[in-house]
């Protein structure tokens, strides 16, 4: 099936480069050469994944992630030379799946983005499949597995997609652990290796905390075990 991405890099010949290797897996390619050009496409534009540059006249990277968030969820890798892991996370916590650094290998790239795609295919899919379970329901949060929707209390709590997986995971069974390589192998559909994924585990961990927790430093929902991974605890 033919998709959408949208190209975002202020160099020419980046654009170029993996226009046509992405075309060549029978993808349909628009492109932007700043922030402001991607959000007017955007508009008018039903976008399936973008592709983002950091460095960017106009509206950055990190702004136009922010901006984009705000009303989809579609898959975003970054890519660019800013590659300190301050930068990762960063990229990461506004809304990113992913982070490619620059120089990169096209092949990589074009790997990368059919994962971020099956996996929102599939996440689009299992969104409209009847769930034999549609609520999870520990201490006062409650995941609707049917809405994909989060409340706590009386307040609808607003995650990213990987957010949601994460959070999905540790509740279908409040008190095991988890490790981080069965986090990461299923909220992002993906091998796990280690090292930097760790890193963007603990991100989106830490972003988790900061919505659901009601003071993220001493979580009393989503507790880590040292060396082990992480486990939501029910506070019965």
């Amino acid at each position: 099936m033919k998709r959408t991405i949208l190209i975002v890099d202020d160099q020419p010949e980046i654009v170029e480069l993996l226009s046509l290797y992405l075309e060549k897996e029978n993808h349909r390619i628009l492109e932007a050469f700043d922030g402001r050009e991607a959000l007017q496409i955007i508009q008018s534009e039903n976008i399936d994944l973008m592709l983002v540059d950091l460095m960017m006249p106009y509206i950055n990277g990190y702004q136009l992630i922010k901006k984009v968030r705000q009303d989809l969820h579609i898959p975003i890798i970054i890519i660019s030379a800013k590659n300190d892991d301050n930068d990762k996370i960063l990229g990461l916590g506004l809304g990113a799946d992913d982070f490619i650094s620059k120089p990169f290998n096209p092949l990589e790239v074009i790997a990368r983005v059919q994962a971020q795609l099956r996996r929102s295919y599939s996440y689009k899919k299992e969104a409209v499949t009847p769930s034999e379970t549609p609520q999870l329901k520990v201490g006062d949060i409650v995941l609707d597995e049917n809405s994909f929707s989060v409340i706590k209390g009386d307040a609808t709590v607003t995650l990213t997609k990987i957010e949601y997986r994460i959070l999905e995971l540790l509740m279908s069974s409040p008190g095991r652990v988890y490790t981080k390589q069965q986090i990461f192998e299923r909220a992002w559909d993906d091998y796990y290796m280690g090292g930097e994924e760790d890193n963007t585990i603990n991100v989106h961990i830490s972003k988790l905390r900061e919505k659901l927790e009601e003071n993220p430093k001493k979580p009393t929902y989503i507790k880590t075990i040292r060396g082990l991974g992480y486990k939501f605890v029910d506070q019965k």
